[in-house]
């Protein structure tokens, strides 16, 4: 646990700073209700979101979240943050000591952003920068919707990420002619050797369908020769954003099985007519049938059909998003305000790589 003096905010009509994850419970419909109205919106800034990240860290751990609230209980503004010591540059081995937006961390969550009211908007910058006061402050994938006027004194754009989207639908297709055929004919031999395809929305997921997911992730990981923080030990956050679920929003997987036994998996979140594909995997067995290819294909059918309009890859700018499936780019920006060594070296080298790369 970091221990340090830290300033307070000043005080607003309908303010609280909440300083456990239950005393929320009575305004998480809502701070949905504010999520939904504001642009940006995204799952990953939702009560399910922010509070299973909370409820599944350290109880040491320093985070708290401040609310605004107006006439008839309505959430007008929503600021969660977290004091963590964190490695901002794979190339650099010292963590900094910094705020961040909670839910940010371990778990990957793009599109992040503080959602306000416009109302809010003063109050809810007098508070990050008093909050915050002269520390170190770290805000990755934070949404282009996103005001960086709300952000703290000093804090720079460092980095952009890309987070490739679709538009799907009735009156979208996807893929060219030859990849919609290659398609048909894939799932022809993927029926011919006995696999079939089930939907698992939101209030049907289970324990056993995550653990699924993980173990055929893992599997793919293993043949990749690489590693995600995706795994066993984020079991329990991923099982509570389903305790937080209901119809048309939370974790949902599309499951590839055969003889009763799962062969592939696609895992995301539904929320306001988008699916985030979140991670997923297959058995190295069918490569040759494009199980993966398959199984996003089948997802982004199967969801299209349910009235989802977006399907977004998230983070990452690998060729098939483009090649096969026609998605475009967003941007995601990561900001940084440097205080110490070693976030000054951070921000150092976060920096030469942006310029390198843009």
């Amino acid at each position: 646990m970091i221990r340090t003096a830290i300033p307070q905010a000043p005080a607003a009509a309908g303010f609280e700073v909440h300083r456990t994850p239950s005393s929320l419970a009575p305004l998480e419909d809502a701070w949905r209700d504010l999520v939904k109205n504001v642009p940006g919106s995204s799952y990953f800034i939702t009560p399910d979101w922010v509070l299973g990240s909370w409820q599944a860290m350290d109880p040491g751990t320093t985070a708290e979240v401040a609310v605004w609230t107006g006439p008839g209980g309505r959430v007008e503004a929503v600021v969660p943050l977290v004091r963590v010591r964190e490695r901002l540059h794979r190339r650099l081995p010292l963590p900094v000591a910094c705020w961040t937006r909670l839910g940010a961390g371990a778990d990957a969550a793009d599109h992040g952003l503080f959602p306000a009211l416009p109302h809010r908007r003063d109050d809810v910058r007098a508070f990050l920068r008093a909050r915050t006061g002269r520390s170190s402050c770290w805000f990755p994938a934070m949404d282009p919707e996103a005001d960086p006027g709300l952000l703290p004194p000093g804090t720079r754009r460092i980095t952009t990420t890309a987070c490739p989207r679709l538009a799907i639908g009735p009156d979208h297709t996807v893929g060219s002619r030859s990849f919609r055929q290659l398609m048909a004919r894939r799932l022809r031999q993927l029926a011919a050797a006995g696999v079939t395809f089930r939907w698992v929305p939101p209030q049907e997921m289970t324990a056993e369908v995550t653990d699924v997911v993980i173990r055929l992730h893992r599997a793919r990981q293993d043949v990749k020769g690489v590693t995600t923080t995706f795994g066993p030990g984020r079991r329990g956050f991923h099982l509570r954003l389903q305790a937080h679920a209901a119809p048309g929003r939370g974790p949902a997987a599309l499951l590839a099985e055969r003889d009763g036994s799962a062969v592939g998996a696609v895992y995301g979140f539904l929320w306001q007519k988008t699916f985030a594909y979140y991670n997923g995997g297959w058995d190295a067995a069918y490569a040759r049938m494009s199980l993966g290819t398959v199984l996003l294909d089948r997802t982004i059918a199967t969801v299209a059909e349910s009235g989802v309009e977006t399907f977004d890859f998230l983070r990452g700018n690998e060729s098939y998003k483009y090649r096969s499936f026609g998605a475009r780019d967003r941007h995601d920006e990561s900001w940084l305000r440097s205080r110490g060594p070693a976030a000054l070296l951070a921000g150092t080298a976060l920096g030469l790589h942006h310029r390198r790369s843009g």
